[in-house]
């Protein structure tokens, strides 16, 4: 497996070829396209045989035609001998699916993981899960990354006075801990509830003191921004004088980000795990680009490195 080769499919082709760029590596050649009956068709142009192989793609929108793809496009290195196949998965969906929190509903990530592993996958790549226990899923190595370096450097590059880190709810407060660690800043967090099966949230009280401070939420993604913007109103009127996010996974449909445009937040910080197109790259959502993080994990999968050595040095 000296050889190393990166593919692509059709989710998210920009941050692969930000991430062989990294590597100093073409970009593996493959064909990856429908038919006009939608069944997807994969061929591998290149030769893989006992080669190192990975493949990027964020299961982003389209999200069931990406995890599809992943998997066709796995099925066909396995096929074509190829030593060892790395899923590189920078957004993992059905990621809040992880439980069950209701009679009669499915543990789809769990499902997901199951498909990868039949599919062929011998390790799987990932950054910010929803939920640490999704890892547990797999019977195959899952390396698991974290955007925190790349966020709070930014933030740490503003400079912002007396700032207090808010966990938008319970579940995230321990990344929301790590978070406040490193910005050397407290920590507050927002209790909420979800209503029932919709995108729908109802703040019932923010832990801590946030009273004349500058607040910074924590997510591992923004959706239709709702909690988002409830949270923003909840924060400001307990005292905040600001409100700054952060989210790894800019999901943002629907109507996100108009309600982010007429939101009182001054700027959303995300990153690239998923494609943001020109029409959501507006004055406040910032983009960070996670190709760097990607790239270094996988050279050093590839040479046998230690991967949590990368957040050791910070």
């Amino acid at each position: 497996m000296d050889e190393l080769k990166v593919f692509t499919g059709n989710a998210h082709p920009a941050l692969a070829k930000a991430v062989v760029e990294y590597l100093g590596i073409p970009l593996g050649g493959s064909q990856v396209f429908q038919f006009s009956n939608e069944n997807i068709f994969v061929k591998i142009l290149d030769n893989v045989r006992n080669r190192d192989t990975f493949i990027v793609q964020p299961f982003s929108t389209p999200v069931n035609q990406s995890i599809l793809e992943l998997l066709i496009m796995i099925d066909a290195l396995k096929r074509a001998s190829a030593g060892r196949i790395t899923a590189v998965i920078p957004y993992y969906a059905y990621g809040r699916t992880d439980k069950k929190d209701q009679p009669r509903v499915p543990i789809t990530a769990r499902l997901l993981a199951d498909l990868l592993t039949v599919a062929g996958a011998n390790r799987v790549l990932t950054v910010d899960l929803h939920a640490a226990q999704i890892q547990g899923f797999f019977n195959i190595p899952v390396d698991e990354l974290s955007a925190i370096n790349l966020l709070t450097g930014y933030i740490r590059k503003k400079e912002l006075a007396n700032l207090v880190v808010v966990a938008t709810d319970i579940g995230i407060s321990k990344r929301a801990r790590d978070f406040a660690a490193k910005l050397n800043a407290p920590l507050a967090i927002i209790e909420k509830r979800r209503v029932g099966n919709e995108d729908k949230t109802e703040t019932l009280n923010i832990i801590g003191e946030v009273k004349g401070r500058i607040a910074l939420t924590i997510d591992d993604e923004i959706d239709t921004a709702g909690s988002l913007v409830n949270s923003v109103k909840t924060l400001l009127e307990a005292g905040a004088t600001e409100v700054y996010a952060c989210c790894t996974h800019p999901i943002l449909s629907g109507p996100a980000i108009k309600r982010i445009e007429a939101s009182a937040v001054r700027e959303v910080i995300v990153t690239d795990t998923v494609p943001v197109p020109p029409e959501k790259r507006t004055s406040k959502i910032i983009v960070l680009p996670v190709a760097p993080l990607l790239g270094e994990a996988i050279h050093r999968i590839h040479t046998g490195l230690s991967v949590g050595a990368m957040f050791q040095q910070e």
